[in-house]
């Protein structure tokens, strides 16, 4: 039986919670800055700002993420209330409200990348280990974030997220897994890091 084949990368998907608790898909609204000119797309890592406002995480080896981006809304001068997939950046509107997954405990679903967006692949003796993300711009046409994690992982206790399973349903051979579940390295989410922002 052939199993479906990950094309490419996708950003974060939050699954679950820590335990098998469920994930009921509960979000908070966190506000964006008025011309905040850095795109965010649907699955892409996010970070709090000094000011509170939220910004587009951009770490690889260091991240200090407060959860993931799930879209936004904003009253549009002609449509009115708006819901979007993605923020475009430099939007000259003063109510841009981004929904965020930040619970801490969160379990996400990514892709792994050689590098850029070439899909790559771990086998189960990754399993434990530590990756960091690969940043790659966003698609425009779908709204949906590009960001993976890389395929070479070390026990480095610095690097943002841990492997805690693979996705046998998209292995691209036996014993090779294309898409895994991570979550968030102790002391990298703004929530549980002392020094907080």
């Amino acid at each position: 039986m052939a199993y479906p084949s990950v094309s490419g990368p996708y950003g974060l998907i939050p699954i679950n919670l820590i335990g098998g608790q469920v994930f009921a898909g509960a979000t908070r609204s966190i506000p964006i800055a008025v011309n905040s000119s850095t795109a965010i797309y649907f699955g892409d890592v996010v970070k709090l700002n000094s000011s509170g406002t939220l910004d587009k995480d951009t770490g690889t080896s260091a991240a200090t993420p407060v959860g993931v981006f799930l879209g936004c809304s904003y009253t549009d001068p002609v449509f009115g209330k708006t819901f979007r997939q993605y923020y475009p950046g430099t939007t000259n509107i003063s109510d841009v409200v981004a929904f965020v997954q930040e619970d801490p405990d969160a379990l996400f679903k990514v892709a792994v990348v050689s590098s850029g967006t070439t899909i790559s692949y771990v086998t189960r003796a990754n399993v434990g280990e530590n990756a960091v993300l690969v940043q790659n711009a966003g698609n425009t046409i779908t709204g949906d974030s590009n960001v993976a994690i890389s395929g070479t992982t070390a026990t480095t206790s610095t690097w943002p997220v841990r492997i805690i399973d693979v996705v046998p349903e998209t292995a691209s051979a036996p014993g090779t897994y294309t898409e895994v579940i991570v979550k968030w390295n102790q002391g990298m989410h703004q929530y549980l890091n002392p020094t907080g922002v």
